[in-house]
């Protein structure tokens, strides 16, 4: 019979202890250890769940591999972030804040996949809600027509009932929401612990390994943004993905922050809708508002999300401090980031901004770390400041150094195509960027600055 023994777990790391711990070794958390009881594995148990045979080194010349074909999920921003589709026998891990998406994302994912049976396993939600969910998006399940294809649906929260209904169903794909609910009779711990949560994941690695089937898990997150659960689970599963947005906007983003069968560049956009998520093929267009009035504080950024040129509004207010000590607040931008650039404004172009309140929002509800809109936001504040407004055909795609020089920024080519297809009059860029590009191609007027001054030159002369 199996002992049960009992180690302290750190909530943050998943660092395993014999005693309890003040401060994590690994991570430096306080106060993050907690008691959980573990049944030690039969020695049976161990050599199935190892690989069968007997490994053999072989040279790297002689190791032979032929090109998986992907699982198309009719989705074709899903795809993108991908790679191109799921790989068979891969563990995926989706995660997101709670009312995000999730669970919409990967449901009108099933119901789209042609000719594959797949088993959704809900720990959180009965059959009945799930067919509800289903009938209030529209999404008939066409191809449950009897034979191979289909989606079956299961409410289910321990690992060795699950794998009793995946052998009944046989599925070319499963999916679980959440790994958190799931609880396995090896541990006797609590439902979203971290020894659960490890040896639930480790299990469901095994059965996608073994047999080919791939797995998508679906995982919250902490306070903090991040999943929860052990950083090991996240290293265990083949690719994470984060599911990310602003509740009280439509955008949804979603992003691969691992993969290993493909880039972490791409990301893939949605809207949320009252039918469910639509995919967003021209993001441009949706992220920049429509005004009938050109009013001051805009302008207009050339930013790249992975690899896709996306053109979001920067809006700032710049007004007289009234509370005495002036206020810094920024919504989708970096705050320390901003500091920087309006201690550039004062230092190298003579902008008092210092004794005035200055407010940064990046229109859309998302989140923006390209560097190259460092000069947009830097035009913005100015306009704001002197009330003059930027013209709403003008777009920016710089960075900002420190001694008030405009930098090069990458892919800059493709945010300037994306520009004149859009119908751009002017982009301002870095002159060490235009040195390497042939303007003829392109009927937008190109601007090349090397300093932040000529910028400012050029737009309120």
């Amino acid at each position: 019979m199996a002992k049960a023994k009992t180690y302290y777990f750190c909530q943050e790391c998943g660092y395993q202890s014999s005693g309890w711990l003040g401060r994590c070794p690994e991570c430096g958390k306080f106060g993050t250890f907690a008691e959980e009881v573990v049944k030690a594995e039969s020695g049976k148990r161990k050599a199935e769940s190892g690989n069968p045979g007997m490994s053999v080194p072989k040279r790297i010349q002689e190791v032979s591999y032929s090109e998986t074909k992907r699982i198309a999920t009719g989705c074709g921003e899903f795809d993108r972030v991908l790679g191109g589709g799921i790989v068979p026998g891969s563990l995926l891990l989706l995660g997101g804040e709670p009312g995000i998406g999730k669970s919409t994302l990967l449901l009108q994912t099933a119901l789209a996949i042609k000719d594959k049976r797949l088993l959704y396993v809900s720990g959180e939600e009965s059959e009945q809600q799930i067919k509800m969910r289903a009938d209030r998006l529209g999404l008939a399940p066409e191809n449950a027509d009897g034979g191979r294809g289909g989606m079956y649906v299961v409410s289910e929260t321990v690992t060795q009932r699950i794998f009793e209904h995946v052998d009944a169903v046989q599925p070319d794909m499963l999916i679980v929401d959440s790994i958190q609910t799931v609880t396995t009779e090896d541990v006797d711990s609590p439902a979203g612990s971290v020894s659960q949560i490890r040896q639930c994941t480790t299990e469901f690695q095994h059965y996608a390994k073994t047999t080919g089937v791939p797995v998508l898990l679906i995982g919250h997150i902490t306070k903090d943004g991040t999943l929860a659960g052990p950083k090991v689970m996240e290293h265990i599963v083949d690719a994470v993905l984060q599911f990310e947005g602003d509740r009280h906007y439509g955008f949804r983003i979603l992003r691969a922050l691992k993969n290993r069968f493909g880039s972490t560049a791409e990301i893939g956009l949605f809207e949320m809708l009252g039918s469910g998520l639509h995919e967003v093929p021209n993001p441009s267009e949706l992220l920049l508002s429509q005004r009938d009035e050109t009013l001051s504080g805009a302008a207009v950024a050339a930013t790249l999300e992975g690899v896709r040129p996306m053109f979001i509004e920067v809006q700032s207010l710049v007004s007289s401090a009234v509370y005495g000590t002036p206020q810094r607040n920024a919504n989708g931008f970096d705050m320390r980031r901003l500091n920087m650039l309006l201690a550039i404004l004062e230092k190298r172009c003579g902008f008092k901004l210092g004794a005035k309140d200055v407010f940064l929002n990046i229109a859309g509800g998302i989140k923006v770390n390209d560097p190259a809109i460092d000069l947009a936001v830097a035009c913005a504040v100015l306009s704001s400041n002197v009330d003059m407004p930027v013209s709403p055909r003008y777009c920016f795609a710089a960075e900002l150094g420190l001694n008030g020089e405009v930098r090069p920024v990458s892919r800059v080519e493709q945010r300037i195509a994306e520009a004149d297809r859009l119908g751009f009059e002017r982009i301002f860029i870095s002159k060490y960027n235009a040195r390497s590009i042939d303007k003829k191609r392109y009927k937008i007027e190109i601007v090349a600055v090397g300093v932040i001054e000529e910028a400012f030159r050029a737009l309120f002369a």
